[in-house]
């Protein structure tokens, strides 16, 4: 139809949340003040974040790193949308503890080529938008970790690899921002010595 909407497809506006609740997984409503339902934003955040990290155009293995990272998130977003009553009906993609030992490995994988603390992050500092966006990520995954300890202390489970993912994640995306300003330092010294020639 033209000018209008196709006829097999669902509108995303719906107005079921209109009154400050919204869908989980199994038919469940929820306040959308809830605790689960923050950390599901921050879960969400996350992603949105790692989005504008991988746009901004870094080093290919950092995209692909990024683009495995956002699919487990997706995953531990269907997670999150399941009340601790109903997971044994959850059927789809789980993080489990082989996806917290991926994550540290390729932390330290990375570590590994001298990336160290030498003080505080300035991000945006070095002109680099692929840097500011994995440290902006970083600072996302911070919160989604508290909003996923504030759902397990509220009394609702939260999955022990639930929340060390958010650990080791901040990690790593601190690790992949350095990575990413050792780029960008590496660059502008080329530049430099190209300069002078």
């Amino acid at each position: 139809m033209a000018g209008g909407t196709s006829l097999g497809c669902m509108s995303i506006i719906t107005g079921r949340g209109d009154l400050g609740d919204t869908d989980l997984l199994f038919g469940r409503r929820i306040a959308k003040t809830s605790l689960r339902v923050a950390a599901l934003g921050s879960v969400d955040e996350v992603n949105a974040a790692l989005g504008l990290a991988r746009a901004a155009g870094g080093a290919a293995e950092v995209i692909a790193l990024i683009d495995t990272i956002q699919e487990r998130l997706i995953g531990l977003m269907g997670q999150l949308a399941c009340l601790p009553e109903d997971m044994g009906r959850y059927k789809y993609v789980a993080l489990t503890l082989e996806d917290v030992n991926w994550v540290e490995a390729e932390a330290r994988r990375f570590e590994t080529r001298g990336v160290k603390f030498t003080g505080w992050a300035r991000p945006g500092a070095e002109g680099s938008l692929a840097r500011a966006g994995l440290d902006f990520a970083r600072a996302m995954a911070r919160r989604a970790e508290r909003s996923v300890l504030a759902l397990h202390e509220s009394g609702e489970e939260v999955p022990e690899t639930v929340r060390l993912f958010f650990n080791r994640l901040s990690d790593l995306l601190w690790i992949l921002a350095r990575v990413e300003e050792h780029k960008t330092q590496a660059a502008t010294d080329e530049e430099s010595a190209n300069g002078r020639s």
